[in-house]
C-alpha cells in the first residue's frame, strides 16, 4: 500500500505545527496517559478503558511492523516545537483498495486544529505518493468534533453502518466518511500543496 519512502523509521512528514513520525517504545508512556482517557478511549472503536502497558507495548510493535511492511501507516502526531513527545496518533490501516484513517488526540490539545492538521498531512501523502485511490473514516453520531475534523479535510458523508468494535464491548452505529482521489485532487488545487516528506538520520 505505502511505497518504501515511508518503510524506515526515520521517515516523517513535517507541517507548519506537526511533525509525524513512526511512533517508538519510548512513546508507550504518552499513549498511555493521553490514550487512556476516557473521554479519548471511549470515541474510538479499539482504544480499550482502562488502557494498560500490555496493550499498548503491543500494538506499537504491531504498528511499527505494519510501517516496516508498507501495509499501514501509523504515525504519532508531535508538535514541530517538541518532536519526541506524542501527543496523538493518526493512521491508515486495513483494506488497501480504501484504508481506515484513524486518529486521536490527546486532550490538552484539543480545539486548536492539530487533528484536521494531522489527518490532512497524511490523507495528502497517502493520495501524492503512494497512488492510493479512496479512503474511509468512521465517527461517531455523538462526536461532532470528529465528524468536523473529517470535513474540514473533505471527507464526505456516506451513510451510516454497524460497525465492531471491540474495546466498546458491542458493535456501534457509526457515520461513514469517505475521500477519493477527485475529490482530493480539486481540494488539493485550491489550498496548500501537499506536505513534506522527509527522511533524516
Amino acid at each position: 500500500m505505502f511505497p518504501d519512502l515511508t518503510r524506515d523509521d526515520v521517515f516523517r512528514i513535517e507541517t507548519r505545527r506537526l511533525w509525524l513520525r513512526w511512533p517508538t517504545a519510548k512513546d508507550i508512556p504518552a499513549i498511555l496517559r493521553w490514550a487512556g482517557e476516557p473521554e479519548v478511549a471511549e470515541m474510538t472503536a479499539r482504544i480499550p478503558h482502562p488502557l494498560e502497558r500490555r496493550d499498548v507495548e503491543p500494538f506499537v510493535l504491531k504498528v511499527r511492523s505494519g510501517n516496516a511492511a508498507g501495509t499501514g501507516l501509523t504515525l504519532a502526531i508531535t508538535q514541530r516545537s517538541a518532536p519526541a513527545t506524542l501527543i496523538g496518533l493518526v493512521a491508515l490501516s486495513g483494506d488497501a483498495a480504501a484504508p481506515h484513517l484513524g486518529y486521536w488526540l490527546g486532550r490538552p490539545w484539543w480545539g486548536d486544529g492539530l487533528t484536521a492538521e494531522a489527518v490532512q498531512a497524511l490523507a495528502d501523502a497517502y493520495f501524492a505518493y503512494a497512488g492510493g485511490e479512496r479512503l474511509q473514516a468512521h465517527a461517531l453520531p455523538d462526536n461532532p468534533a470528529s465528524r468536523r475534523v473529517l470535513e474540514k479535510t473533505g471527507f464526505r458523508r456516506a451513510g451510516r453502518v454497524l460497525r465492531v468494535c471491540p474495546a466498546r464491548g458491542s458493535d456501534r452505529e457509526m457515520d461513514l466518511f469517505g475521500l477519493d482521489r477527485d475529490a482530493w485532487m480539486s481540494r488539493a488545487a485550491a489550498v496548500e500543496p501537499a506536505p513534506e516528506l522527509a527522511m533524516a538520520c
